[in-house]
């Protein structure tokens, strides 16, 4: 099965608003050119420094996603390019997303990471803690960076209810957010394994690596 063919399915087999983030790390650059031929044109990345060399050599009519975890001394690399940052999980890296994308005179959208899953080696905010970073006065305040939505990885598990548990309950604390900012329109949540169960809790953008390009090489 090539990776156009994948493409073309999982796009086909999507409902309308939901956006398919391809999840490209370790791929080469001629397996995203593969997908870009059959119409790909959003990737999302973990590593800065991969994603750059990319935006490098790939067209420039690409968005970039950064999904993985983000240390604050490498946002600068990242700031000319990147579309979306997925994992904000501080004030902290907010303001520093801020200052970078002012360097460039760019707006840079983030989704706040919310901890969904139960096990410990999963990055995110406590909903408490999400709530007072989106409504901080220091945020609002901030004029380079948009906060768009929220992200949560679910469990690595194949238990569907406890999936579904998790992903109805970062749906829920988005709906509930979504009241106060109505500039909050994406939920990223749902990779190559549970993808279909995030979409029935209501994500409206996914990140599927496997599906689309088979395992990784690491």
């Amino acid at each position: 099965m090539s990776i156009g063919k994948n493409i073309q399915q999982l796009s086909n087999s999507l409902p309308e608003d939901v956006t398919l983030v391809a999840v490209s790390k370790t791929k080469p650059v001629t397996d995203l050119l593969e997908a870009y031929e059959a119409g790909q044109r959003i990737f999302g990345e973990n590593k800065i420094q991969e994603m750059s060399q990319k935006w490098e050599q790939l067209p420039k009519d690409i968005e970039w996603h950064m999904i993985g975890h983000v240390q604050t001394n490498k946002v600068k690399y990242m700031a000319p390019f990147v579309s979306l940052i997925h994992a904000v999980d501080s004030l902290k890296l907010v303001k520093e997303i801020n200052k970078q994308a002012a360097k460039h005179d760019r707006v840079i959208q983030c989704l706040l990471q919310v901890k969904i899953a139960e096990e410990e080696s999963k990055f995110g905010m406590s909903k408490d803690d999400a709530w007072q970073v989106i409504s901080s006065e220091e945020v609002k305040n901030l004029l380079h960076v948009q906060i768009v939505g929220l992200m949560g990885m679910a469990t690595f598990t194949a238990d569907e209810v406890q999936l579904t548990k998790e992903f109805h309950f970062l749906k829920e604390v988005f709906e509930e957010f979504k009241n106060e900012y109505t500039q909050l329109t994406t939920l990223s949540m749902g990779m190559s394994g549970d993808y279909a169960l995030a979409i029935e809790q209501g994500s409206n953008m996914i990140r599927v690596g496997s599906a689309i390009f088979g395992e990784r090489n690491y």
